[in-house]
């Protein structure tokens, strides 16, 4: 049987950051990734202010610098005849006061790269878990696949599910979040730019009617766009046909036929279906679950990578040290939940209060866009009020910093 001491499995941004810090920490780890690459659509592509200033504190700054990005300096929503900006992150202290907007696969693609520097990592693609090996209730490794479809075994004093909101080890381990209830799911579009309008670079642009509700970032070339639709109405809407979606589009945010019309059929159209909840322990012995392994978040924010991220970074200093002599204590595990159980929970709470306030109302047609909700009111009259949220919002609570022994 093969062996390594921390066994990774999935290579989004909670794994490849947490391979990354562990790696440079010395500890021999290793990275399932059961893909042959990191080329997925309609990933979460906001890399927040929190995790910039993470990225030059690990001396990959500049590397990051050289990727295609766009800022984004606030959140823009036009509810009814209102405009609202409901974040601002111009005055986030520190010198990233914006969100990057990157393709994920080249965040990932240069964490990957920066780990491979490390002789104690190893990221192997085409891997796909199959299930746990445990010996008296521990967890003591993983079965896996091959790309030939040859299946092994991994040895490992720790295992990290990393492996998503559909997590496959979270399932193996009998751990069963607790869901919450959201009214929506998502479909994700993208339709070319023709005309690029300085006015809205680097902003998000949010419209809310009476039973619509779409989001849109202009990438430059391209508007990634969300249109919300009641949970679960994805076939009953497919079959009013495409054109009814174009028009939609078209309507809410004032694009031709000659933008509308690249969306050539629902193949076009990604459905996501929201899903939200938590594990009330994220670990037992011999393995830990942390992202939307942990915690699967809503779109509403983009925060999901962030709070990945912010939890790798947590597990990598908590853990670094045991790993190193070789034990890892339920304790130990214990301790990553309890430092990010508040931030996570707190951004939660926020998602939920946003739904039952405006995405379900929205929805429904039931939301009065002449008379706003008292939260959006005050945030039309009291503009500092805006950057708080940008602050909660691309900084978070309890942001974490790298560790010494990570930082170049």
């Amino acid at each position: 049987m093969e062996r390594t001491t921390c066994c990774v499995v999935g290579g989004g941004p909670a794994g490849m950051m947490l391979g990354l810090l562990l790696a440079r920490a010395g500890v021999e780890v290793t990275v399932l990734e059961k893909h042959g690459d990191f080329l997925r659509d309609f990933r979460g592509d906001t890399i927040h202010p929190s995790t910039l200033r993470l990225l030059d504190e690990l001396g990959l700054g500049r590397r990051f610098a050289r990727l295609p990005a766009r800022r984004l300096e606030e959140m823009q929503m036009n509810i009814g005849e209102h405009t609202v900006t409901m974040a601002d992150f111009r005055w986030i202290p520190g010198p990233h006061k914006y969100i990057a907007m990157v393709p994920q696969w080249d965040f990932l693609n240069l964490l990957a790269e920066a780990a491979a520097e490390e002789p104690s990592f190893t990221l192997r693609m085409h891997t796909a878990f199959t299930g746990l090996c445990t010996e008296r209730g521990r967890v003591t490794g993983v079965h896996y696949v091959d790309e030939d479809g040859s299946p092994g075994e991994l040895a490992a004093d720790l295992v990290v599910a990393c492996d998503g909101r559909g997590s496959e080890v979270r399932r193996e381990a009998g751990m069963r979040p607790d869901w919450f209830e959201v009214p929506m799911d998502v479909w994700q579009v993208r339709v070319p730019v023709l005309r690029p309008d300085r006015d809205k670079a680097g902003r998000v642009f949010g419209q809310v009617r009476s039973g619509r509700v779409a989001v849109t970032t202009d990438r430059g070339d391209y508007y990634q766009t969300s249109y919300l639709i009641p949970k679960g109405g994805d076939t009953g809407l497919r079959a009013q046909g495409i054109q009814w979606f174009r028009d939609e589009l078209g309507e809410l945010f004032g694009w031709g036929a000659e933008v509308t019309d690249a969306i050539e059929s629902w193949e076009d159209v990604k459905l996501l279906e929201v899903t939200m909840g938590r594990l009330p322990r994220w670990y037992r012995e011999g393995l830990l679950c942390i992202g939307d392994a942990a915690h699967t978040m809503s779109p509403v924010g983009g925060v999901g990578v962030n709070l990945a991220v912010q939890d790798a970074v947590a597990a990598a200093r908590i853990l670094a040290d045991p790993l190193r002599r070789g034990r890892v204590r339920l304790a130990d595990l214990a301790r990553v939940q309890k430092r990010r159980w508040l931030p996570m929970a707190f951004m939660q709470k926020t998602q939920l209060g946003d739904h039952d306030m405006m995405h379900g109302p929205a929805l429904s047609g039931t939301l009065d866009t002449e008379r706003l909700p008292v939260p959006i009111r005050l945030m039309r009259r009291v503009p500092a009020l805006r950057s708080v949220t940008g602050y909660l919002g691309g900084i978070g609570i309890r942001p974490e910093r790298a560790p010494a022994f990570a930082r170049r």
